[in-house]
């Protein structure tokens, strides 16, 4: 692992849970980072990677849990499909980088 992927791996650990984030606006707390799948197995790279506490990551109404359709299709009506969460985790990482734009979900 590179210096740059574990740095940036931290600050996503520091991010808290996106669906508690998105969800109940809860922001700390620990974290797996979970692999955006859109379909097969394959992993992509660090920068899709999403904070996920463990119940939303592998517990019954986790990604792993209820399989990616059935996450994708109940969170995403609440904005945290998959995609949503990692749209939004991307943002937050880049105002904590440029503070002047600054946005809160």
């Amino acid at each position: 692992m590179s210096k740059e992927e574990s740095v940036y791996k931290r600050k996503l650990a520091s991010l808290g849970c996106m669906v508690c984030r998105v969800l109940y606006n809860i922001t700390d707390g620990p974290v797996e980072l979970h692999h955006l799948r859109t379909g097969g197995w394959g992993k992509g790279d660090y920068k899709t990677l999403i904070p996920l506490c463990v119940e939303h990551h592998r517990g019954k109404s986790g990604i792993h849990g209820m399989g990616t359709k059935a996450f994708d299709a109940f969170y995403g009506k609440k904005g945290g499909s998959q995609s949503m969460l990692l749209e939004k985790t991307l943002s937050i990482l880049e105002n904590k980088s440029n503070p002047e734009k600054q946005i809160y979900f």
